[in-house]
């Protein structure tokens, strides 16, 4: 028997079609393997940084499966993805199992035995950038041994991240609030954004003036012109708009110029998180997550890459597609290097299996994101766009004071090129009135409006990956945990499409600058990627690149221990007294971020939100918790307003609810999963949900309330949806769920 192992349930669905029945294709499911929780036997730092791996918790019954088929094996081929964390599960598979990347081992016969027992399978590695018939037996037919250095540039990556994110985590949990942590590489994310929140504190805006006049041309046409300069004073403006008034207009210039736009590279995994990001709104661990189901699909090739090259092999049905839809004109053959000095050339660029499918994908937001790339990998081998830029200026004659010119610009396509492929990146067209100098021209309205200057806007998911890259923070495959980790940690929170630094995220990021900060700059996180680079390539070594970091660093830890605990983040407005004695009040973090705390604490308890509203102090109820028995109900003050809970939390996590509440939470719909519990409001960190009432023993649970029907495509409960879609299906996998864009396509 032969057995094939990938990583994911789909890919294996994919490959066993084009391998006909000749192997048993199983998925590992991911990485079959981690690093324990507890860092006390995760790394024998002493040993050479040696890690300890355990199984990962639920996958005893995977890995079961896999040994039990690879003991009948005669031949084993891991096909896991063609980068670093692929060559890593391969390699874990091999080790879990057991297996030696070997020949088979000579037949010995086993004494009392008449069976001759299996040798030793032949272990073999294979990669291929597309999960296509071709590909899939171009690889097999070239197969190689697990690349170790690839391994070990992973494996440092995961131990030099536990190294520094449990010290540093330690450390703020015992100077900052328990239970906050750091990161290599979301430290100095969180900073870049933290950076920018600053600088639009700072911000002092400027007023200036922006003038327009409507003016009127000798055939009669409206033309809008805007003033060249705008004014920093109203006085300035309005001496402009007098002058204007007063004097007789004319045309002073018309230039025209032919400009060419040429069409931008390939995707690769960067560019493809912040197009999806701008176009459709989509996040960038979202983006990825749809990219993963076409790639195991097999409609796109490979989707954590830095390199924007194409296959010399996909590139004559490009071509041949481009010709055939838009004609032999439209084609301009053209090569793409990397921005980046560190890409890995030896992957290319995210594209279309099949160039000649024009959809493909189960789901409106996988169509969505497959025609994006197709018409980025057809466009980036086209013929440039041709435009003529027409600029209008005009001014008064013969005036005795001077002011800026007015004009206009205006464009028109002169030949569409690679904007026929990407209609979406054409942008508007201004055709202008056909004039020339010396024109008279009358005006008929003349306005100026009072405006200020704005700060820099904040970092959107796009805009930060954008500038990670930029930066040289981070790689492909780490943007989207990034930026959701920064999230999920509550650091970060969403504003719209904006991030915007929570408290939290604040407090932990100027600790983290004020006392490491060498440790989470740009150049050391960038430096240190280029080392991981170097393992990989055999030129550096694992243990030495561990040790030259770890002992200074553990060395800065340890001098940071004296440190005064960061209870104090500043004297608070004094206008806000404590409420209780009346002395003076400073700013204090809590785990839902900052408030204002007596500066008597803990002899007065007096405490303020950070508005200045009292936040009272917890008060007994008199009765004690039904759930545990042993603690005594507490009314606290919380972010969502005053609720009830056990003085025994975290331990007993009880919530008493008004029957009001109660009342109100009830939706009188059966759980779909278990059929015993009835689905009901709660709130989570990220606003409120329905699950089930038998939670934690029932995990279903949906966005919204549910409606009381079922969905006539999928049978899965139908929730509220908007003012234009009042009903949607709650499974993001039926049409039903996004009805608007299932009727679009």
């Amino acid at each position: 028997m032969k057995l094939l192992i990938v990583e994911s349930p789909a890919k294996a669905k994919t490959i066993s079609k084009y391998l006909h029945g000749e192997y048993t294709v199983r998925a590992s499911i991911g990485h079959i393997r981690d690093l324990p929780k507890s860092n006390k036997k995760a790394i024998d730092v002493a040993a050479g940084f040696i890690p300890h791996y355990e199984i990962v918790k639920g996958k005893e019954r995977v890995v079961d499966e896999l040994s039990s088929l690879s003991k009948e094996a005669d031949e084993i081929v891991l096909a896991t993805d063609p980068d670093r964390e692929g060559e890593a599960i391969a390699w874990h598979v091999a080790q879990a199992l057991g297996l030696e990347n070997s020949k088979p081992a000579p037949q010995v016969p086993n004494p009392g035995s008449r069976k001759t027992p299996n040798p030793k399978p032949k272990v073999e590695r294979v990669v291929f950038n597309e999960i296509t018939q071709r590909a899939v037996q171009e690889a097999m037919t070239h197969p190689r041994s697990i690349d170790m250095k690839l391994v070990s540039a992973q494996q440092a990556r995961r131990v030099l991240d536990r190294l520094f994110g449990y010290d540093l985590s330690g450390l703020i949990w015992k100077k900052v609030r328990y239970g906050l942590s750091a990161g290599r590489v979301q430290s100095p994310a969180l900073r870049i954004i933290v950076e920018r929140e600053r600088e639009i504190r700072a911000f002092v805006p400027e007023d200036y003036w922006v003038i327009s006049g409507q003016f009127q041309t000798p055939r009669k046409e409206i033309l809008v012109l805007m003033c060249a300069e705008e004014p920093k004073t109203e006085k300035e403006a309005l001496r402009i708009v007098s002058a204007a008034k007063e004097g007789s207009w004319h045309i002073i210039s018309v230039t025209e110029t032919e400009t060419k736009r040429s069409p931008r590279p390939p995707f690769i995994t960067s560019t493809l998180q912040q197009t999806a990001s701008s176009r459709f709104g989509f996040s960038p661990s979202y983006t990825m997550s749809i990219a993963q189901k076409l790639y195991e699909q097999g409609h796109i090739s490979y989707m954590r890459t830095d390199s924007p090259i194409l296959s010399q092999d996909a590139l004559p049905a490009i071509y041949a597609e481009i010709e055939k839809a838009y004609g032999a004109n439209f084609l301009l053959p053209r090569t793409y290097t990397a921005k980046s000095k560190t890409a890995q050339e030896a992957h290319e660029a995210i594209r279309p299996s099949n160039i000649k499918a024009k959809t493909a994908g189960s789901t409106p937001e996988q169509k969505k994101l497959y025609a994006l790339i197709r018409e980025r990998t057809l466009a980036s081998q086209m013929a440039d766009a041709k435009i003529l830029r027409t600029k209008i200026s005009a001014n008064i004659a013969e005036s005795k004071e001077s002011i800026p010119d007015f004009s206009i610009n205006g464009s028109i396509m002169a030949f569409p090129g690679w904007l026929q492929a990407d209609q979406t990146a054409k942008g508007e067209e201004l055709e202008l009135p056909k004039l020339k100098e010396g024109d008279p021209l009358i005006l008929q309205d003349i306005a100026s409006e009072a405006k200020k200057t704005e700060p820099p806007a904040r970092y959107t998911e796009a805009g930060l990956v954008k500038e990670l890259e930029r930066r040289e923070i981070g790689r492909p495959s780490t943007y989207a945990t990034i930026l959701k980790t920064l999230q999920d940690r509550g650091y970060v929170e969403k504003l719209g499409r904006a991030l915007k630094p929570t408290d939290t995220g604040e407090v932990v990021s100027t600790f983290l600058e004020e006392n490491f900060s060498s440790y989470i700059s740009d150049s050391f996180t960038a430096e240190m990627e280029n080392d991981l680079d170097e393992i990989a390539d055999g030129k550096r070594e694992y243990a030495k690149t561990l040790r030259d970091f770890y002992g200074p660093f553990t060395k800065e830890v340890k001098s940071k221990e004296k440190i005064a605990k960061l209870t104090n983040l500043g004297e608070a407005p004094k206008e806000f007294p404590c409420p209780v004695c009346g002395s003076p009040m400073i700013i204090k973090l809590s785990r839902t971020g900052k408030f204002l705390s007596c500066s008597r604490f803990p002899k007065c308890h007096g405490a303020r939100k950070i508005d200045g509203t009292v936040l009272e102090a917890p008060k007994e109820t008199g009765e004690m918790c039904p759930e545990c028995t042993e603690g005594k109900l507490i009314e606290r003050e919380g972010r969502f307003g005053k609720f009830i809970s056990c003085s025994n939390y975290p331990k007993c996590k009880y919530i008493k609810k008004s029957a009001e509440e109660e009342a109100r939470a009830k939706t009188g719909v059966q759980c779909p999963k278990c059929k015993d519990g009835e689905i009901v409001e709660r709130r989570g960190r990220f606003g409120p949900f329905f699950s089930c009432s038998n939670y934690p023993k029932c995990d279903f649970a949906i966005k919204a309330r549910p409606t009381g029907t079922v969905c006539p495509l999928c049978s899965s409960l139908m929730m509220e949806g908007t003012k234009t879609i009042p009903e949607r299906c709650s499974s993001k996998n039926c049409p039903n769920h996004n009805p608007h864009l299932a009727q679009k396509t």
